[in-house]
Parts: structure tokens; sequence; C-alpha cells
């Protein structure tokens, strides 16, 4: 898929995609630095307590990694998920 096939997809369809790819494939790097990311994308969408209490609690990000393709922060996310995909084009 080319990225503007991409950007036309929903956030949840990016992250399934983004994750599916990623742990089939071993990618711990792509799923790290979306777990680094998440409290900004949190802020960004508004969320700031979430990101604050993120920082501090592993076991949130992971949860919240699962789960990072609804909402808002799966529109903040969308970037992340677009560029990862247009790297991998078998994803």
């Amino acid at each position: 898929m080319d990225q503007d096939e991409l950007r036309s997809l929903s956030p949840k369809e990016l992250h399934d995609r983004a994750v599916h790819y990623a742990v089939a494939h071993g990618d711990v790097g792509f799923l790290w630095e979306l777990l680094k990311i998440i409290p900004a994308a949190e802020a960004a969408s508004g969320h700031g307590g979430e990101a604050a209490n993120d920082l501090s609690r592993v076991s949130a990000l992971l949860s919240d990694a699962m789960a990072s393709g609804e909402g808002h922060l799966g529109e903040a996310l969308r970037p992340v998920y677009v560029d990862y995909l247009s790297k991998h084009p078998d994803a």
C-alpha cells in the first residue's frame, strides 16, 4: 500500500496492521518506539493526565499500545502507523 492508501485507513486499521506486522516480524524496536511516544500522543490529544500516569507505569503503556488505534489516541498516532506501514509494503 502506498501512503495515500494508508492514510485512507482508520486509526484502528492502521494500528492493527502496524502492531500485527511488528509482532509477527519480531520488530521490538517499533513496539518500543510506540510505547515511548504514547504519552506525548495522549497529551497532544488532550489527555495530559494519562500521559503523566503512563510515564510512571510500564504496564499502562503496554495496555495503551494494544488499544492505541482507537479514538483520539489513534488519530494522534496515525502518522506513526502510516510511516511504519509505508516502509513495510507487505504488511
